[in-house]
């Protein structure tokens, strides 16, 4: 990378921070955008296809592992944002509604999309349905984008925005072992693969990331309060404590070979749960406002790296038929079909929002950038980029109207409840 596009990165981070900061409010109310496809738009005007500002082609770094390792670093901070900004005991206290999202409507989620894709693209079914485990997690940054502010406040209830959260935190790492299943099953016999995906990857890769991560975020927990109490922490601390956790725990969970992912959301609520006290809502919002700065430059890098030449290969009649079947069919249904075991959703206007809302995004891009790594198929970053930008623009497009029409919806309701009495 030359060094005068490093400074214009550093430049449009800096600048979108701001303007962002500055906006967000009246964009959110009135543009009807989000964070994430402000960010994307900005790294499609500074690439070769816009004003041709920066060329990531000549960086002598392959894209898709720049950005596969900045969407991991991405996804640690989110992920340690998103765990704090759940209530204590959460997944405890709600442990069956998100034991059918985890356990059902995401396997189902795979299956479906990678049928999709191998009866539209008619490659052959483990490539197909490795494409499929990549965009299946729901993102929890993208998602961060559509639960929180000014809007969501306003006419999201918090069960909602809640469950939403969980669910992208959580299967974010979850989804580990579809990719992986779908990797062992195009490198080794089905035999061996099926072997080793059970005892190292489900045994060893999840089982040991959530016994890490229950460690680390309990004894993270505790420290802070010991050194609160023996008043050798400054209070403004708490924010850089909480990032330094979220980076040690990725680090930890990949050096003791387990899924790195995971181990910083269990981390990070187990810390949560183990921090006694205040809710300490002032430092919440500055980690809102740190996970922002920390998130927008992954979406500047997936703009500035779209590959059009790619997409445009698949033809013109599948890419419209993916994108569509995708976003309409991979989960949509699924929730429907399941909504009344999941308490937080209580009628079908909330199993379409929570359908709908369930975006591909920044995990789709690691998932995608190892999976090309461990495989070469082409397939699995040319439709996962498709997908990531389709879902960035459709979800991030219709957050806000239909927030506010959820929200309208719920007061014609209360009304009528009302004049019913």
């Amino acid at each position: 990378m030359q060094l005068n596009e490093l400074n214009i990165l550093v430049t449009a981070i800096g600048a979108i921070a701001l303007f962002l900061g500055l906006l967000s409010d009246y964009f959110r109310r009135h543009w009807w955008t989000s964070d994430p496809l402000t960010a994307m738009l900005l790294g499609i005007l500074l690439s070769p296809v816009g004003l041709g500002l920066v060329n990531p082609s000549g960086w002598g770094i392959p894209t898709e592992v720049v950005l596969e390792q900045a969407a991991r670093f991405t996804l640690a901070i989110g992920l340690m944002g998103v765990a704090l900004r759940l209530p204590r005991n959460y997944f405890l206290n709600h442990w069956q509604p998100l034991a059918v999202l985890l356990g059902l409507v995401m396997p189902l989620m795979w299956g479906i999309s990678g049928l999709l894709v191998y009866g539209i693209l008619e490659i052959p079914f483990w490539q197909a349905m490795l494409v499929g485990g990549t965009v299946t997690p729901t993102d929890p940054i993208v998602a961060t984008a559509i639960v929180t502010g000014v809007v969501a406040e306003d006419h999201l209830p918090n069960r909602l925005r809640h469950i939403i959260s969980a669910e992208s935190g959580a299967n974010d790492g979850l989804a580990y072992p579809f990719v992986l299943l779908s990797i062992l099953m195009l490198k080794r016999v089905p035999t061996d693969a099926l072997s080793h995906w059970f005892i190292h990857v489900i045994l060893w890769e999840v089982g040991g990331a959530v016994v890490c991560g229950v460690v680390l975020g309990y004894l993270a927990g505790r420290l802070l309060e010991w050194a609160e109490h023996k008043q050798t922490i400054e209070n403004s601390s708490f924010l850089g404590y909480s990032i330094a956790l979220s980076l040690t725990a990725l680090g930890t969970g990949k050096l003791i070979g387990t899924d790195g992912i995971l181990v910083v959301f269990v981390a990070g609520m187990a810390f949560g749960n183990a921090i006694r006290g205040n809710e300490r809502a002032e430092e919440d919002n500055v980690q809102e406002a740190i996970n922002r700065f920390f998130t927008l430059p992954v979406f500047i890098l997936l703009g500035l790296t779209i590959p059009w030449q790619q997409w445009l290969a698949l033809g013109w009649g599948n890419l419209v038929l993916l994108v569509v079947t995708i976003l309409l069919l991979r989960r949509i249904p699924v929730i429907l079909l399941l909504n009344r075991y999941i308490q937080p959703i209580r009628n079908i206007p909330e199993a379409l929002f929570v359908g709908w809302f369930g975006p591909i995004g920044v995990a789709a891009m690691f998932y995608a950038g190892y999976s090309l790594r461990e495989t070469g198929v082409e397939e699995v970053w040319s439709v996962s980029s498709l997908m990531i930008c389709a879902s960035i623009i459709a979800q991030g497009l219709s957050a806000t109207p239909l927030t506010k029409l959820y929200g309208k919806y719920m007061n014609q309701k209360r009304q009528s409840a009302t004049t019913s009495r």
